[in-house]
């Protein structure tokens, strides 16, 4: 019944709402602070799809002057390592301080499972969105659409890649207004009191 029903959110590591000052993290993974920074997330066990773009357009990245923090993930790491270069790329099998990731980051391009989207409106960075295909329901396009629509990130679908990524790319580190208002936009879909929110229903629902 809709009167039952409550939006809370998807609880989210609190640290990542930490005011992380970006020198520091910039410092931490040794990255370049005169150089804008795409941050690549593919999930703790990586994406097959992303990685592949991302070595594909690693002469595109170099030509714009941008720097990676890669996350390739576990599965994909002995094959990526190759690539961190001490100055323009730095590739990890996985990263688990978040808060100085995401503070790191100019752009971000991740996956749309359901804690990535909540984690990403809270950090309120430019994210383009690349929705598994190969999930339940194809949910995690369901999830990208459902930020996107309300112009608060990019999605472009896998078989969409090779035609539109460049293109979307370029447009988005060029252009500032865009890159403000995907900022605004996702980050006025945020729920960060959604684990508050959580275990206050489930009181609730105790008491009653």
């Amino acid at each position: 019944p809709k009167d039952k029903m409550v939006f809370t959110g998807n609880p989210v590591r609190q640290d990542i709402a930490n005011d992380t000052n970006k020198q520091d993290a910039l410092a931490h993974f040794g990255l370049n602070p005169s150089k804008k920074t795409l941050l690549v997330l593919g999930g703790s066990l990586g994406s097959r799809r992303i990685n592949q773009l991302i070595e594909k357009e690693r002469d595109f990245f170099k030509k714009h002057d941008i720097q990676l923090l890669w996350q390739c993930g576990k599965f994909y790491f002995s094959e990526y390592k190759k690539y961190d270069d001490q100055t323009n790329t730095k590739v990890f099998a996985f990263i688990d301080r978040m808060d100085l990731v995401y503070a790191t980051a100019d752009f971000i391009i991740s996956r749309a499972g359901a804690s990535s989207v909540s984690e990403l409106a809270i950090v309120g960075k430019p994210v383009i969105f690349i929705p598994s295909p190969n999930v339940a329901e194809d949910h995690q396009t369901k999830n990208a659409l459902a930020i996107s629509s309300k112009q608060g990130a990019i999605l472009i679908k896998e078989k969409d890649l090779d035609s539109q990524f460049s293109i979307v790319f370029s447009d988005l580190i060029q252009n500032q207004k865009l890159q403000s208002e995907l900022s605004d936009n996702i980050s006025a879909l945020a729920k960060p009191n959604a684990t508050k929110d959580i275990v206050d229903q489930i009181v609730k629902l105790i008491k009653h």
